[in-house]
C-alpha cells in the first residue's frame, strides 16, 4: 500500500501509510488503542473505503475493489472480537467462510481447518456461541482460512485470551506461514507478535513510527519504552 489515507467522517484515522506485506512472512502492526491498526485491515479487506492512495495485490490495483473481489483475490480477515455466529454450529460457520468455494474445496478446506484445530472437529454440531473465547477465536481463524486465502488478515487475535490460549493462537499463525500462507497481524500484545514476525511497523496516530524485522523491532529502546513496557 502507497500513502494511504481513510477518514470517520471529518476525522482521519490513516493519514499516508505506506508498507510493504511480503509473501511468505508474518507481518505484525503495533500500536496503542486509536492508532489505525484496524482501520488499517478494514481499508485492505475493503469494509473501509480508502480516502486516498492506494492498495496493490500481487500486482494489481485494488483499491476500488468490493470486499467480496478481494476474497476471491485471495485476501480474508479475522475480525476484532471474533465475530462469529453464535447461533449457528461451528461448522456451519466455517462453511459461511467458503462461500466461494465448490463443494470438494470446501471439505477439503474443512479439513485442513480440523487439523489445525482438532477442538474445533470435537465440536463440529455445537453452536458457535457455546464456546469457548479461545475456540471462538479458532473458528473464526479458521472460516477465514476456508477461503484458501492468499494473505490473512488477523485482527487482535490474542484480545480477552489467557496467556497459553494467546500461545497456542500465536503457535497456529506459525503454523500458516508454514503452510504457506502471507500473514498480516495486527496486535496490542505487540511483544508477543514481534517475537513472531519477519518484518513489523508501529503506527502512531494514523502514520508509521517504526519500521523494521520483528527481532530488531523488539529490541529497539524506543518500541521497548513505549509498547512494551519495559
Amino acid at each position: 500500500m502507497t500513502d494511504l489515507r481513510s477518514a470517520y467522517g471529518r476525522i482521519l484515522a490513516l493519514k499516508g501509510v505506506s508498507l510493504r506485506v511480503e509473501t511468505g512472512e508474518i507481518t505484525a502492526i503495533v500500536g496503542g488503542n486509536g492508532a489505525g491498526k484496524t482501520t488499517l485491515l478494514r481499508c485492505l479487506s475493503g469494509v473501509q473505503p480508502a480516502s486516498g492512495g492506494s492498495i496493490r495485490f500481487h500486482g494489481e490495483d485494488i483499491t476500488g475493489w468490493s470486499p467480496h473481489a478481494r476474497v476471491a483475490a485471495g485476501i480474508a480477515q479475522s475480525p476484532e472480537g471474533r465475530q462469529v455466529f453464535g447461533p449457528l454450529s461451528v461448522e456451519d460457520n466455517l462453511r459461511l467462510g467458503a462461500f466461494r468455494r465448490g463443494r470438494a474445496e470446501t471439505e477439503l478446506n474443512m479439513e485442513r481447518v480440523f487439523d489445525m484445530f482438532p477442538i474445533l472437529k470435537e465440536k463440529r454440531a455445537l453452536q458457535a456461541a457455546g464456546l469457548s473465547g479461545g475456540q471462538q477465536q479458532m473458528l473464526a481463524i479458521g472460516r477465514a482460512l476456508m477461503s484458501d486465502p492468499r494473505l490473512l488478515l488477523l485482527d487482535e487475535p490474542s484480545m480477552g485470551l489467557a496467556p497459553v490460549l494467546v500461545d497456542q493462537i500465536l503457535d497456529a499463525v506459525v503454523a500458516l506461514k508454514g503452510a504457506g500462507v502471507t500473514v498480516l497481524l495486527v496486535e496490542q500484545n505487540a511483544s508477543a507478535a514481534l517475537a513472531i514476525a519477519d518484518r513489523g511497523f508501529v503506527i502512531e496516530t494514523g502514520r508509521i513510527a517504526h519500521s523494521g524485522t520483528g527481532a530488531d523491532l523488539l529490541h529497539d529502546p524506543a518500541v521497548r519504552e513505549a509498547y512494551l513496557g519495559v
